[in-house]
C-alpha cells in the first residue's frame, strides 16, 4: 500500500539567502510536482490539497505580561518557552480547518494555534494558553508568524506553487520548508527542503566577531563609541 501513495517532489526558488545592510526582505517561491503511482492522472472525484510550512530555527523566548499599577505599565507575570520557532509561515490551498481535524493539526503543527511551544514551567493550562496567544500575537505583528489560506495554487492536480514572504527582521540560521499532501483529512505524503539564511559582508563579520570574540568585540565597541563621542564634542566646540 505504501507504493500506491503519491510522492511529492518539492523545490524552492532560493536555497541560500544572504542578508546585507540593504536587505529589505525576500519572497520565496515554493513549487513542485505530485507524482501519482503508475504515472496515472489524479482522481478528480478525490482532489488533493497542498500545505506548505516554513519554519525558522527554534529559540528560547521569555514572554512578559505587562500590568498597569498606579497608572504605570510594569512587567508582571512571565513565562519562558524552550523551543519556539523564530519564524513560522503556513500557506495552503484551502483553510487548514477544512482539510484536517484538530488531532492531525497538532501532530504536524499545522497552524498557529497548533504550535508546540514547550513552556519551561508547570504553569496552569489557562496561563499557558494566555501566554501562547500573546507570543503568537507579538510574532504575528512583527511579521515573523503568519498564515495564508488559499495561497497555494494547484494546476491539473499535479503541479503546485505558493509564495512565502521573508521579512527584513528575519533571524539567521537553517530554515525548513515542509510540504504536505492531504486528501480526505489524511496526510498522504510529506517532503522537506532546507533553506539557509545567513549574514554576508560586513554584517557577517560583525556577527561572527560578537560570537567568537565577545570580550574583544565589547572593548572595541566601547572604544569606537568613546571615539565618536569625543569627535562629536570636538566638532561642536569648533562650530
Amino acid at each position: 500500500m505504501a507504493q500506491a501513495k503519491p510522492v511529492l517532489v518539492p523545490d524552492v526558488s532560493q536555497r541560500n539567502i544572504e542578508i546585507a545592510y540593504s536587505f529589505t526582505g525576500a519572497e520565496l517561491l515554493l513549487f513542485g510536482a505530485i507524482l501519482y503511482p503508475g504515472g496515472r492522472l489524479p482522481d478528480d472525484t478525490k482532489p488533493t490539497d497542498v500545505v506548505i510550512v516554513v519554519k525558522g530555527p527554534v529559540q528560547s523566548i521569555l514572554v512578559r505580561e505587562k500590568e498597569k499599577v498606579a497608572g504605570i505599565w510594569v512587567n508582571a507575570s512571565r513565562l519562558r518557552y524552550r523551543s519556539a520557532p523564530s519564524f513560522y509561515a503556513i500557506v495552503s490551498s484551502k483553510p487548514i480547518k477544512r482539510l484536517v481535524d484538530d488531532r492531525t493539526q497538532a501532530i504536524y503543527e499545522l497552524g498557529l494555534d497548533s504550535l508546540q511551544l514547550s513552556p519551561a514551567s508547570n504553569a496552569p493550562p489557562a496561563e499557558q494558553d494566555r501566554f501562547a496567544r500573546g507570543l503568537v500575537d507579538l510574532k504575528r505583528r512583527a511579521g515573523l508568524y503568519y498564515e495564508a489560506p488559499g495561497a497555494v495554487e494547484i494546476t491539473d492536480g499535479v503541479l503546485y506553487r505558493g509564495r512565502v514572504s521573508i521579512p527584513a527582521r528575519v533571524p539567521v540560521g537553517r530554515f525548513t520548508a515542509e510540504t504536505f499532501l492531504i486528501r480526505d483529512g489524511r496526510v498522504l505524503a510529506a517532503a522537506t527542503r532546507d533553506i539557509d539564511i545567513r549574514k554576508s559582508g560586513f554584517e557577517r563579520f560583525v556577527a561572527r566577531s560578537a560570537d567568537n570574540h565577545a570580550i574583544l568585540y565589547g572593548l572595541v565597541a566601547v572604544a569606537v563609541s568613546v571615539l565618536f563621542g569625543w569627535a562629536a564634542g570636538w566638532i561642536a566646540r569648533r562650530i
